[in-house]
């Protein structure tokens, strides 16, 4: 029978507070799981908590945790950017434990941190990222404008509630001069940032924000198996990463890379907020957990 334990341990002098889940036969191979966006250690829809409970079912130790800034740990950063001390913390909480190899799965923005930390800590030997988070405002302006603005346009219901009079044309002008401004603006801004004597990955793709190349080079250092998984049921997080890839030599390469194992999810959405999608990732987990990792 799997057991649960909260524990609690010390990160630069703060608390943190994680639930560890050990299967009835000790595993060396362990699954931490990283919040993402304004989540707790539960998950939205209690995935984490399922996933968790689910792995150690399978004979897998799983650990998910608060990190500073967020649910019990409430005092501290709180952004995803900053929380490299806090992972490393948690892993060495859960390898006292017994763990020796650790693999981290991440959901949205804990998919970018874990992909910028991996790399520094040879404990790690494998992501599972969902849906990373590649966020830039020209790249949020395209997401919107080819999955959103262009697929209504093509929409037999769209056109039913402009005959209809239902639909706000001033709104929907607005919002879209909007979008058009932002990509101006986001275009303007970063390619003038760029020198000319800069490195040949700044310049092969559209330009992005410190912290999505920062991703790139942790991906690229990282020699360890990768799950990517995307979901595809409106979910503009994932469609911002795949158009990011589409328009990138380099994160073309890295989707390309031999470690790497990808799953397109269509039906889903950002959160996987079904049963049936949530057991379908946790499934996905398993399989490659034993295939690329090893029980």
């Amino acid at each position: 029978m799997k057991s649960e334990h909260a524990i609690v341990y010390r990160c630069e002098g703060d608390s943190l507070i994680g639930i560890v889940h050990e299967p009835s036969i000790p595993n060396e191979l362990g699954v931490l799981i990283i919040v993402g966006g304004p989540q707790y250690r539960v998950g939205s829809h209690r995935q984490f908590l399922l996933l968790a409970r689910d792995l150690a079912e399978s004979g897998f130790p799983a650990m998910r945790f608060d990190y500073r800034g967020m649910g019990d740990c409430g005092e501290g950063i709180g952004h995803f950017e900053s929380i490299e001390s806090d992972i490393r913390s948690s892993i060495d909480a859960f390898c006292a434990r017994g763990v020796r190899r650790i693999v981290i799965w991440g959901l949205c923005d804990a998919a970018s941190a874990a992909l910028m930390y991996a790399h520094s800590d040879p404990r790690v030997i494998g992501l599972v990222i969902l849906n990373p988070w590649v966020r830039t405002d020209a790249g949020m302006a395209r997401a919107y404008m080819k999955h959103y603005y262009l697929q209504r346009l093509v929409s037999a219901e769209f056109w039913h509630k402009v005959l209809a009079g239902k639909f706000s044309l001033g709104a929907s002008l607005r919002g879209f001069a909007e979008l058009i401004r932002k990509l101006r603006s986001a275009s303007a801004s970063n390619t003038s940032s760029i020198p000319p004597d800069a490195p040949n990955e700044m310049k092969n793709g559209p330009p992005t924000s410190a912290f999505v190349d920062q991703m790139a080079l942790g991906w690229e250092k990282f020699g360890g198996a990768i799950l990517l998984i995307l979901s595809g049921n409106q979910d503009y997080v994932a469609d911002e990463f795949r158009d990011l890839v589409a328009r990138s030599r380099r994160w073309k390469k890295l989707v390309k890379r031999a470690n790497v194992q990808r799953r397109d999810f269509s039906e889903a959405n950002h959160t996987f907020s079904s049963a049936d999608w949530r057991n379908n990732v946790s499934k996905w987990t398993r399989e490659w957990l034993i295939e690329k990792c090893g029980k």
